[in-house]
């Protein structure tokens, strides 16, 4: 079934919500990572079993540039969290990558209804690691200053190998399509707050995939900042580097196939 469009009300304005298929079990609510926006699912979504998809681009990025600030991580989780409300009207699970991977975990702990479950792509932890200080987040900040800049960061950190040319062009021009208060307050302040409080209220079942080339958040970083933190959740390492929606479509579609599955039996 084709993708339609609507429009969800969130402070400050709307969100465009581009939804999919209907039945099969929860619907999936999407949430992109930092310098991502909704099309960053394209491919996982192209190869997932037929039922709800529920994705947008998130508050300061791409056709949401234009919504107000502030644009910290519970501001992202209201918004998701109210895109979840208005779009799905039966059980659900949040699949956030990297910075969506952490604004998901705030709306999993606040135990919406309807949540079935939460699967996670090469997530922010809770527990900001270590290399993540002061001057790491400062250079992190310039990370989208420029086309150049951002290619740097494709080829030489976010990725485990070469993506195809439109999908790199892709990544670039997301990662250019933001105001200047979102680009900036991931790196400067999202990445280093400790949300641990509350990922430990979260109740229902985690999946959590990593790409065994990661060099933003590696296996090891998320066996030790998020796993103490969500005992329950589970660790699945696939090969790949952060890009993991980019570059392993079919393997983070199958992972998450296999989660529904898992949730269903």
């Amino acid at each position: 079934m084709p993708e339609s469009t609507r429009t969800v009300a969130v402070a400050g304005g709307s969100v465009t919500v581009r939804t999919g298929g209907g039945g099969g079990g929860p619907a999936l609510v999407f949430a992109h990572y930092w310098g991502g926006s909704a099309a960053t699912w394209d491919a996982v979504v192209r190869r997932l079993p037929p039922g709800q998809t529920v994705r947008f681009d998130q508050r300061g990025w791409g056709t949401s540039r234009e919504l107000p600030g502030p644009y910290d991580l519970e501001r992202l989780a209201d918004d998701l969290a109210r895109v979840a409300e208005e779009c799905v009207t039966g059980p659900f699970v949040l699949v956030g990558h990297s910075m969506g991977g952490k604004a998901a975990q705030l709306v999993a702990a606040r135990r919406p209804a309807g949540l079935a479950g939460v699967f996670l792509v090469a997530p922010a932890p809770p527990r900001p690691p270590a290399a993540v200080t002061e001057a790491y987040r400062e250079a992190l900040s310039h990370a989208y200053d420029s086309p150049e800049s951002v290619g740097h960061a494709v080829d030489r950190v976010l990725t485990a190998g070469p993506l195809p040319g439109p999908a790199r062009e892709a990544v670039v021009r997301d990662s250019l399509a933001a105001s200047a208060g979102a680009r900036t307050e991931w790196p400067l302040r999202g990445i280093a707050q400790d949300i641990t409080e509350a990922a430990r209220r979260i109740e229902v079942p985690v999946a959590v995939l990593a790409g065994g080339q990661d060099r933003v958040e590696p296996p090891a970083v998320l066996r030790a900042c998020l796993l103490p933190y969500v005992p329950h959740a589970t660790l699945t390492t696939v090969p790949g580097g952060h890009l993991l929606p980019l570059e392993a479509p079919e393997a983070v579609a199958g992972a998450l196939a296999g989660f529904l599955a898992g949730l269903r039996g």
